[in-house]
């Protein structure tokens, strides 16, 4: 069997369970040539159990018009508002700080998020939640 080629990989971020194939999944696989209506149903079958949720995926495209994907983490930002319990973050960070959330709950996210991070461990993820928590106006308290 001759080896499939890979002509694109999308990257999109899904309402988890609910997606549907009006943009943004229109625009970004129909001019790939791929069916937007079987992947949206794929999608939302694997995503059922995470309802409520912002779930990323990776799409890879073949040349014969098949695809595959890989369903990501919940992006940091949205795990951090919904720990902090905010809409959303704040437009002046150094300024304005909109909530606070704690080192537990920062090193949660950590945890949830170091499979899709770049970090070599958990000290490391934590501080990338930690920046972007400080980037978008949380404050992160301690434990105490």
């Amino acid at each position: 069997m001759a080896k499939r080629r890979v002509t694109a990989i999308v990257k999109i971020n899904l309402p988890a369970g609910s997606a549907t194939p009006a943009p943004p999944v229109g625009t970004a696989l129909g001019p790939h040539g791929i069916q937007t209506m079987e992947f949206v149903k794929q999608y939302n079958a694997a995503t059922e159990s995470q309802r409520g949720q912002v779930i990323p995926v990776e799409v890879t495209i073949y040349d014969d018009r098949s695809f595959t994907f890989i369903l990501k983490t919940p992006p940091t930002p949205v795990l951090l508002r919904q720990a902090a319990g905010v809409e959303k973050g704040s437009a002046t960070n150094a300024v304005v700080t909109v909530g606070t959330v704690t080192r537990d709950q920062i090193a949660e996210i950590a945890k949830t998020k170091l499979q899709d991070l770049n970090a070599y461990d958990l000290d490391a993820a934590i501080r990338q939640v930690e920046g972007t928590a400080r980037s978008m106006g949380i404050k992160v308290a301690s434990n105490d």
